[in-house]
């Protein structure tokens, strides 16, 4: 048997195909590829060698090396913000609300904003930005960051204003995460003290009697209370004019005055000025008496079934806020709402604490803005 190099002499083959072709003598002609491929595998590669790296080889080593680059920075920005919701609370947290100063959602933040800095050891403001039955406050947090320190405390008009305003300059859903329904409560009809009608049933006899004749004010057009008036006005057959304002504040102020004869207004909102006799409470449209006014009858009492209306009070954030923030948020008002003292608090102001999830008020929201647009097409209410 002669030496391994002799039993492979012969010229290479230049086939692409590379894998050997026999000559006339039987011997094995092997193509470049393969000859090269024994070669690297046999001969050791001596230590002052030069050794080049195939450019594919190259560029997949940079390719790595920029993917692992992007995952630590990824993991760096994961990491820093995990450690900022850890430290979530560490400044100020501003309560927004976009109505004025007496309203069921400006009480609802008073009453929880100290407690919730009690908690955190931070200060919690709440700052009153209202116009536009609630737009210009409800715009500002829209616009705000996402961090958790500018929340949105509102009412029913969030879930009614989009079917007014279709240019609205945020949107209901996209633009903010649901937090927690905080409270609920009825709304009632309340007229002036100078008007001779002493009852729902008298104050209706009045208004048939003088068409076009009576006006009622509201916070502001396409508002809630608005909208409930204006099923009033449906369903009973009356004629009132609606006479809209910038806020309670002004509707109230006027109705006490004598200058708007009546006002459906939330029952927290009017309690104050019935008991100081200031005003007169003739019906309320929840589907049972108000514990804090229970000789004021419902309208479903009074054969108006229909006209079941409440008023909810809710917590958004920003949308983008991180979920931990929102869960904490979520966690520590329920804890409040569950207190005896703040209960008993809320059902002084005719309101029912509410709580639950962040996707419990998030589906109540789509159900308001999915009802009100049928309201709006059958009263005919038009934007201002």
């Amino acid at each position: 048997m002669s030496a391994w190099p002799e039993d492979w002499k012969g010229a290479y083959s230049n086939s692409r195909g590379g894998a050997g072709q026999r000559d006339a003598s039987g011997k094995t002609w092997l193509g470049r590829a393969y000859s090269r491929q024994i070669h690297t595998k046999l001969s050791p590669i001596r230590h002052n060698d030069p050794v080049s790296v195939h450019p594919s080889v190259i560029r997949a080593r940079e390719k790595a090396s920029r993917y692992f680059a992007q995952a630590l920075a990824v993991l760096a920005l994961a990491s820093v913000a995990s450690a900022q919701e850890s430290a979530w609370p560490s400044r100020t947290i501003q309560i927004v609300v976009p109505y004025t100063p007496g309203t069921g959602a400006d009480i609802l933040a008073r009453i929880l904003g100290p407690k919730l800095a009690e908690r955190w050891k931070i200060a919690v403001v709440t700052d009153n930005r209202a116009g536009a039955s609630g737009n210009i406050g409800t715009d500002f947090v829209a616009k705000s960051g996402p961090d958790g320190y500018t929340l949105l405390c509102t009412a029913t008009s969030f879930g009614t204003n989009p079917a007014i305003n279709h240019n609205l300059p945020f949107d209901p859903i996209k633009s903010f995460a649901p937090v927690i329904l905080l409270a609920t409560s009825t709304m009632a009809v309340i007229v002036t003290q100078a008007l001779p009608a002493k009852s729902m049933r008298e104050f209706l006899e009045l208004a048939r009697g003088q068409p076009g004749k009576l006006y009622y004010s509201s916070p502001g057009n396409g508002g809630p209370q608005h909208l409930a008036m204006e099923l009033l006005k449906l369903d009973a057959r009356i004629d009132l004019v609606h006479v809209p304002y910038k806020g309670s504040g002004g509707a109230l102020a006027d109705l006490v005055g004598g200058h708007v004869q009546a006002m459906i207004v939330s029952l927290q909102t009017a309690a104050p000025y019935v008991q100081s006799g200031k005003l007169r409470m003739l019906a309320v449209m929840s589907a049972e008496r108000s514990q804090a006014f229970s000789e004021v009858p419902t309208l479903k009492e009074l054969g108006l079934a229909d006209l079941e209306v409440e008023t909810w009070y809710g917590v958004f954030a920003p949308a983008g806020t991180p979920q931990a923030v929102v869960a904490r948020i979520n966690a520590e008002m329920n804890a409040l709402l569950g207190q005896s003292g703040i209960r008993e608090l809320l059902a002084k102001q005719g309101m029912a604490p509410a709580g639950g999830t962040p996707e419990r008020f998030g589906g109540l929201v789509k159900k308001e803005l999915a009802r009100w647009p049928r309201v709006v097409a059958a009263a005919g209410i038009k934007a201002d």
